[in-house]
Formats: structure tokens, C-alpha cells, sequence
């Protein structure tokens, strides 16, 4: 595996829910949320791709994960 890439919406979802366990995520702010995903040790992309709009994918993910 080559690590997780910005298209990797759910597998990143996946991960922060894993890692931020106790974290309801629809209270997570994007600087935070950016901050968490490139902190990820499976992440492997350029963190300046990550904009507003796979942020929110990102976390609508991460909600429905928590559901």
C-alpha cells in the first residue's frame, strides 16, 4: 500500500475514527481536521491538496462512520 492519498475519503474517515475515538466529529473544525489527517502515520499526499471541499467529504465520512 502506498499510504492514504486525499481521494482516500472513506479509508481516512476510517482512520480518524480509529484514532479520535472520543471525538464526535461534527464539532471538529477543518484546521483541526487538517492538522489530524496529515498526522496520520498512513498518510502520504501533498498537505496543501487538502482544501475546504474534501475536508467536509472527509468529515461527512467520518460521521457516517460514527453512526
Amino acid at each position: 500500500m502506498q499510504g492514504l492519498k486525499w481521494g482516500d475519503v472513506q479509508d481516512i474517515a476510517v482512520a480518524l475514527a480509529d484514532t479520535h475515538s472520543t471525538v464526535d466529529p461534527r464539532y471538529v473544525n477543518f484546521v483541526e481536521l487538517h492538522r489530524w489527517i496529515i498526522a496520520l502515520p498512513e498518510f502520504a499526499d501533498d498537505p496543501s491538496r487538502g482544501g475546504e471541499k474534501i475536508l467536509e467529504a472527509i468529515q461527512a465520512a467520518w460521521i457516517e462512520e460514527m453512526d
